[in-house]
């Protein structure tokens, strides 16, 4: 760690973010210039005396993660990337910033830029994401020791704390002492409308403190207060919050100190004056050769490092376990699932799909050492845990199971946190009315491509007595919505493990598992080898003739479609059933076999939840058979029958429309 760089280049590397950021944004026309100016200094001091990076290995395990949380702030990263020298962030990508195909977006988006530890921008993702990636850490090196020791790093804005999200997420890492997070507060009290005490009055320094963190304020532009406070930091074994006092959009002479320069260009006559105040004489886009230099040395530095890690792992005993848990290999899951799934075909067991889930993880867990479960403190509800499973405390990181308390917002970014990490495969559970609650960063799973799975217990109306607020109708719609998801309500427990084979197996794609609180049979008795569930939607009963009508049913309600075809068949009716556990699956089918599931007769859909959505497999003419508002509270057999969701009720639709 180099600590002897003067003071003028520190100062002289701060302020070539500075220019690079009001050149980027008056080129874009749009942007947000103001923090990374307020922030240039902290962000420069971090990197040039703390930060662990190699930007020829963004990839590498054991790299510090820097989260910019206050991702509307991206010319920051932007050109501190530039300046380290990331192949990817040439000047001319500085230069088409904000512009289609650059990989310079408006907010960092991960994947798409290199280093980019996630996406950010929807205020209090980062923060609450970060958690995860600093729980991460800590069971890494609990398995691998001395192979994972790095630290996490998040410049964080007035808006993220404000975010509800961060409450449950500071609350969390205080708890679990999780001493390798370090947030960066940007404390400019400045917000879009004006000064910060328009809106709050929160002292965030004590609700940091009451949470168990180290809280250390700092003058934001003065570089050795800086640097000790993130020495300080790097020795407590808390969690630390850095209040950096700054002044948004420094050095920009009539600007500065204004929410008038927190989300626009400066102009130009602003950004001569910036240059002639902060004494940066270069044309715009233009970075000197010693401030290159200076920047380069910090690659240097981590470079030799990245390779002195390699040198390490190469001889390392956990060499092995380690590769294996990067590569989040879940092969030798299907062997184990293919057995397990034989001993269900022969069984036959009546379970609700949330114990069919507790039974599948039993199988799974041993096998995916990687697997990390979790609950919203709903774990004998989620039926998330299984014996092989120890919790995770702050005393001791060795466990695989979570409890991540009444935050189901957190708990969903931590997840996310942790897969971004790269050494879990996390799981958490909740019931699936607090969706809602997960809904941003499963929308971020799903952006970023993470494979988190999401258990969603207590699925339907037949939860029962709990009522309406607890009894999803508009949520399978609302999750089926989002790109880029798959969400699979298994209909009996060998759909449920073939659920949990497909999650663990994805790569790219979130699952939501959607899970019955009451017991179906279990239609699934002959054997075979194909993963059913991965097609979508398949046909679970055939009739020996041509089709009149076709029962499309999800989840629980495959029972009523079972039911009906009976009914139906004893009347001459010749019947078709197929159960549709996941709609986006099916839709990635070929039409042919599609239709070829689906067939031309009339079609009805059963479902305890709204229609909407229901495109794929209905026609405008077809039938549906579900909820058109709001549960109530009552025996789940009640509600079905109040609610009209019933055997009777889809012979007769069926009836109708043939």
């Amino acid at each position: 760690m180099n600590t002897q760089i003067p003071l003028a280049d520190e100062r002289t590397m701060a302020n070539a973010i500075r220019a690079l950021t009001m050149d980027a944004v008056q080129a874009a026309g749009s942007g947000h210039p103001g923090m990374p100016m307020g922030m240039a200094d902290v962000a420069t001091v971090l990197f040039n005396r703390f930060m662990k990076i190699d930007p020829q290995a963004p990839d590498w395990i054991d790299r510090d993660r820097f989260v910019l949380s206050a991702g509307h702030g991206s010319m920051l990263l932007y050109a501190v990337h530039h300046l380290l020298g990331y192949d990817d962030m040439e000047m001319d990508q500085l230069r088409a910033f904000r512009q289609l195909g650059s990989t310079t977006p408006g907010h960092p988006e991960y994947g798409h830029t290199k280093g980019v530890e996630m996406t950010t921008g929807p205020l209090g993702q980062g923060i609450a994401t970060a958690v995860g990636m600093a729980l991460g850490e800590r069971m890494g090196a609990a398995r691998f020791g001395d192979l994972i020791d790095h630290f996490t790093y998040v410049l964080a804005g007035d808006g993220c704390l404000m975010e509800g999200i961060s409450h449950e997420a500071i609350d969390f890492a205080g708890h679990m002492e999780l001493g390798r997070l370090i947030v960066l507060w940007d404390d400019n009290r400045i917000t879009i409308d004006g000064a910060t005490d328009l809106a709050t009055s929160t002292d965030q320094k004590a609700r940091f403190a009451a949470a168990g963190w180290q809280v250390l304020g700092i003058d934001g532009h003065d570089t050795d207060q800086i640097a000790a406070a993130i020495e300080e930091a790097r020795t407590d074994p808390r969690p630390s919050l850095i209040a950096c006092r700054t002044v948004i959009g420094y050095g920009a002479p009539s600007k500065q100190g204004s929410h008038a320069v927190h989300g626009a260009p400066l102009g130009d006559a602003e950004i001569t004056a910036a240059r002639a105040h902060l004494g940066w004489p270069h044309a715009p886009f233009d970075i000197p050769q010693d401030v290159y230099s200076a920047w380069g040395r910090i690659a240097a530095r981590g470079a030799k490092t990245r390779i002195e890690w390699e040198a390490r792992l190469a001889n390392s005993p956990e060499r092995d376990a380690l590769n294996a848990a990067m590569s989040h290999d879940c092969r030798p899951l299907h062997a184990d699932m293919a057995t397990y799934k034989q001993q269900l075909c022969a069984q036959a067991p009546k379970v609700a799909t949330r114990k069919a889930s507790e039974m599948a993880l039993a199988v799974a867990v041993p096998a995916v050492p990687f697997c990390v479960g979790g609950s919203a403190d709903l774990t004998g509800s989620n039926l998330t845990h299984t014996a092989a499973m120890q919790t995770v405390t702050k005393n001791d990181y060795t466990g695989s199971y979570i409890h991540y308390g009444i935050r189901e917002h957190g708990m969903a970014a931590i997840m996310n946190g942790l897969s971004l990490h790269g050494l879990a495969r996390p799981y958490g559970g909740t019931f699936l009315a607090f969706a809602d609650y997960c809904r941003p960063a499963i929308r971020l799973s799903a952006l970023m491509g993470q494979p988190v799975t999401y258990v969603m217990t207590h699925d339907s109306i037949g939860l029962g007595e709990d009522g309406p607020t607890h009894q999803p109708v508009e949520h399978l719609a609302s999750m089926r919505a989002m790109p880029n998801l798959d969400v699979i309500r298994p209909a009996d427990a060998v759909e449920t493990a073939e659920a949990w084979e497909l999650a663990f197996a994805s790569t790219t794609t979130p699952t939501v598992l959607a899970l019955s609180r009451q017991g179906v049979p279990c239609y699934r008795t002959t054997h075979g080898t194909e993963n059913l569930t991965a097609r979508g939607a398949y046909l679970l009963h055939t009739p020996a003739g041509p089709r009149d009508v076709t029962l499309i049913a999800t989840g629980t309600e495959v029972e009523i479609a079972m039911t009906a075809m009976e009914l139906l068949a004893a009347d001459g009716i010749s019947v078709a059933v197929v159960s549709a556990p996941c709609f986006e699956r099916f839709a990635a089918q070929p039409p042919a076999a599609r239709e070829a599931v689906l067939g031309t007769p009339a079609r009805i859909g059963i479902e305890a939840a709204i229609r909407q959505g229901w495109d794929l497999m209905l026609r405008p003419t077809d039938g549906f058979i579900g909820m058109t508002g709001f549960g109530a509270s009552a025996p789940a057999t009640t509600l079905y029958s109040h609610f009209g969701i019933t055997a009777q009720a889809v012979v007769e639709k069926a009836k109708n429309m043939i």
